[in-house]
């Protein structure tokens, strides 16, 4: 059993002995779910690199990107 103090902005630091048993580094992810009898953090899977959006929504966005960067361009190359 461990006791730990909640800080300023309700942060807490787990154990070192727990964070290595458990592998939770910095930047690790936990979920955190009320119980009746108190809080249950559990750690999730390191997020993987993959496919966010669909693929319309990616060309939508590589379009807009596409658009600005000529407007950009033209900007830059008007001469006074």
């Amino acid at each position: 059993m461990y006791q730990i103090k909640v800080r300023h902005k309700g942060q807490v630091t787990l154990p070192a002995e727990l964070r290595r048993r458990l592998k939770i580094d910095e930047g690790s992810l936990l979920e955190v779910e009320l119980r009746p009898e108190g809080i249950l953090l559990k750690p999730l899977p390191p997020i993987e690199g993959g496919r966010v959006v669909g693929e319309e929504v990616y060309r939508e966005v590589i379009e807009d990107l596409e658009r600005l960067r000529g407007k950009w361009q033209r900007l830059l190359w008007r001469t006074p």
